[in-house]
């Protein structure tokens, strides 16, 4: 039995090179377990390897291939499989979705307010487009609604409560008795904002909510994993009735659709740690949307901040503005230097992103070109139909809708849910091409494995009979290139990646890497799709934030460069969590979260207040190759804008064939750059979509996710935090915490979108 317990320990033990990897793997990706508390890294891979051979009907040799690089934690299934894979829940076709990160809807129809809650309640990512082709055939809002909560959370015992919403009409009364399930919460919201477009009723209202049969705060769900939180349940009755009060006598404009989205989104995360994960597409020329988040944040007289109350929902998504044509150079100036301000109003340039998810028709450069000119100029339909003369019209309208995107933008689809899997190239040798070859070959196979899911919902089954996509993803690019290339190639970034004879050759060679993983996702997803009766996907290749699950092998997320050579890592847990608690004991900091303050609004300092609510673990990082000779001369953190901008477009032209999601930091200098060069690159159809930007800001400003410090400060931290450490065994010491304490397990909380654009873009104060 020791021998047993040594062997589960040895096996789940991380990388030393990933400080972070224990507080985020049992904080985010361990379910419960009744023999040791929490499922063990080796348990994990049992369960989600298991439900893959399942779904996915793999052969002996796929699932060995997948279980080994698993293992290895060379190539990984996505967080949501992580979490739900191999569970009886995920099991059913009504939870088949909370399997995805990745999902988007097309807003016309108030069953899409109602699916998108459902999405967020089972822990996906939820695109909304609100393009006025899609919300203009959203109903009128006809009644205004007066809302009055008759009975609070939690009055019902156990076995009485009612498992889905009863509605109780009488004149213009309407009573809600809210179910105590997923669905009835659902059901309830979905009510709400028909009952405002119901021509049944005179002009007004009256709705009455019970809550009694909602479970209170602290009950465990079974089934999805953590604990019921209805906290803010009360609250959005009454929040959406004011919105579409406001709309009375007129169809809701695309501001209103984000702020009823967000609102539930806003029920959904409220009481939880995780971050909500949402992108919301409106029109490059809707006004309302663009400014939508002008002066979210107000400072007074004495400097204090504060969010407008009726807009702060609005911090729940990212918004993006659609192009159907291309951007002047002034245009894109504007939208890089609105960023700059205010970390909003990103491009998309939807005739590429088209283009890509109609490549299948495409298959020639010069049929490229042809498509995408038809699209700037407005006759794409017609260009479809004269070279897709037998298209069916619904398939016509499907693939002239493919620009919808997931919450940070690397999967391009309509309609669509999208697995995805990562390739963890720090832990790959750079010289080992069967070992490049064997994890690329794994991911491939775990993504192609869930197109045999069978979608309830008709919308989201026919956008995959139509288009089926999957996305394998990698993260440590860039660790991989230098230990690959070696400090020369840091040498030639810090110069600008100029294009000089070793430059050229450095990029030929990028380029190679990239070439050739791609092929090799493409041939065994086809292969597999093939064997098994699915029709192909056309796009295969993105790369995704991965700000949490690099964080397993302490990789440089997705694409990017770290953040710098060394830095502390803040990670979110509620107050007294016990993987919080094991933290402590394991050396460790702790200071209170962002939002815990006093009544005067400034931070507070002690995290055992009792007004602390929110804990933030502090870890100190650095790069696994910081002992490169000379590294020390490197200032990865001040590469400018325009080299990472032509790193990031080597990977969208030679691996990504969806998009790839980017956050790319700038200086106010570099506005106009910046601008001139996504001008140009679009300008010239050179692969450009979609990317975050975001004000390099070296100010410091207190308890952000990353924190950079000098080599002088990391040794400091790092030698105390080995000082405090108890015990080496991180699972033990979680397991002492874990009988001592009654606070249930918060379940998954993992954004199905993290990385650096989403974390800063949430804190909660502005940065200026």
């Amino acid at each position: 039995m020791v021998k047993d317990l040594e062997r589960v320990r040895q096996s789940s033990r991380f990388p030393e090179t990933a400080p972070a990897a224990n507080p985020v793997f049992f904080r985010t990706y361990s379910r419960r377990d009744v023999s040791v508390g929490r499922e063990t890294w080796s348990q994990v891979c049992d369960r989600t390897i298991q439900g893959l051979i399942e779904i996915g009907k793999l052969t002996a040799q796929e699932a060995a291939l997948i279980d080994r690089m698993q293992r290895q934690m060379k190539s990984l299934p996505s967080g949501r499989w992580l979490w739900v894979g191999g569970t009886t829940w995920i099991s059913k076709p009504e939870n088949f979705s909370g399997a995805y990160n990745c999902t988007s809807t097309n807003v016309l129809d108030w069953r899409a307010f109602g699916l998108m809650m459902d999405l967020a309640m089972m822990g996906c990512g939820t695109g909304a487009v609100l393009e006025p082709k899609y919300i203009n055939q959203l109903p009128p809002i006809l009644n205004r609604l007066i809302v009055t909560i008759q009975q609070g959370v939690g009055i019902t015992p156990a076995h009485l409560r009612r498992e889905h919403t009863e509605i109780k009409i009488e004149g213009n009364c309407v009573t809600l008795h809210v179910g105590d399930s997923r669905q009835g919460w659902i059901e309830s919201y979905q009510t709400l904002l028909e009952l405002s477009s119901d021509e049944r009723f005179g002009g007004t209202v009256r709705l009455q909510v019970d809550l009694s049969d909602v479970r209170p705060t602290g009950e465990v769900l079974k089934g999805f994993g953590g604990v019921a939180n209805p906290v803010k349940l009360p609250e959005l009755y009454e929040r959406c009735a004011s919105i579409l009060n406001k709309a009375v006598g007129r169809q809701l404009n695309s501001v209103e659709c984000c702020l009823l989205i967000d609102e539930a989104a806003v029920v959904v995360v409220a009481g939880n740690v995780r971050r909500s994960a949402g992108m919301r597409q409106g029109s490059s020329d809707d006004a309302a949307f663009v400014n939508a988040k002008d002066n979210l944040w107000q400072q007074d007289e004495n400097g204090n901040w504060r969010i407008d109350p009726e807009r702060d929902a609005l911090r729940m998504a990212n918004h993006t503005r659609v192009f159907h044509h291309k951007p002047t150079l002034e245009e894109c100036i504007a939208a890089v230097r609105k960023q700059y301000h205010s970390g909003e109003g990103a491009i998309q340039w939807a005739g590429e992103a088209i283009a890509r998810a109609n490549c299948d028709l495409l298959t020639t450069e010069v049929a490229k070109q042809e498509f995408l000119r038809a699209y700037n100029e407005g006759k794409v339909r017609q260009w479809l139909e004269n070279n897709a003369p037998k298209m069916p019209e619904d398939e016509i309208e499907h693939r002239l809708g493919r620009y919808g995107l997931n919450p940070c933008g690397e999967i391009l689809g309509s309609n669509f849910h999208c697995n995805l899997s990562e390739i963890h190239l720090n832990q790959i040798d750079p010289h080992n091409y069967k070992e490049q070859e064997e994890a690329f070959t794994a991911g491939a196979l775990s993504v192609a494995a869930l197109l045999n899911h069978k979608f309830v919902e008709e919308k989201y089954q026919k956008s995959r009979e139509l288009d089926p996509i999957v996305g394998v993803s990698f993260t440590g690019l860039f660790d991989f290139f230098v230990t690959a290339f070696g400090i020369d190639w840091l040498r030639w970034w810090q110069a600008g990646r100029p294009a000089t004879p070793s430059g050229i050759e450095f990029k030929r060679q990028e380029q190679e890497y990239l070439t050739r993983w791609k092929d090799i996702v493409h041939r065994v997803v086809w292969e597999y799709c093939d064997r098994h009766g699915i029709k192909r996907p056309n796009r295969c290749t993105t790369v995704q934030p991965s700000g949490t699950k690099s964080l397993l092998t302490g990789a440089s997320s997705g694409w990017h460069s770290p953040f710098g050579l060394r830095w502390i890592r803040r990670i979110t847990f509620a107050k007294n969590d016990p993987v919080a608690l094991a933290c402590l004991d394991y050396g460790y900091s702790v200071v209170p979260g962002q939002s815990d303050k006093d009544e005067q609004g400034n931070l507070l300092n002690d995290p055992f207040d009792e007004r602390v609510r929110e804990w933030l673990v502090e870890i100190p990082v650095e790069v696994a190759w910081v002992n490169l000779p000379e590294v020390e001369e490197i200032e990865v953190e001040k590469f400018s804008a325009t080299t990472i901008f032509d790193f990031y477009m080597n990977v969208q032209k030679y691996w990504t064939t969806h998009n790839t999601s980017a956050t790319i930091l700038l200086t106010e200098a570099e506005v106009e750059p910046l601008g001139q060069k996504i001008y140009e690159t679009i300008r010239d159809d050179e692969g450009y979509i979609s990317s975050a930007l975001l004000a390099r800001f070296d100010a410091p400003f207190p308890r952000l996710p990353f924190e950079r410090i000098s080599r002088e400060e990391y040794e400091q931290l790092r030698t105390k935090v080995l000082q405090r450490r108890k015990s080496d065994d991180f699972l033990q010491i979680l397991s002492s915490h874990l009988k001592e304490t009654r606070f249930p397990d918060t379940g998954p909380q993992d954004p199905a979108c993290s990385a650096l654009s989403c974390e800063l873009q949430v804190r909660s104060e502005p940065i200026r």
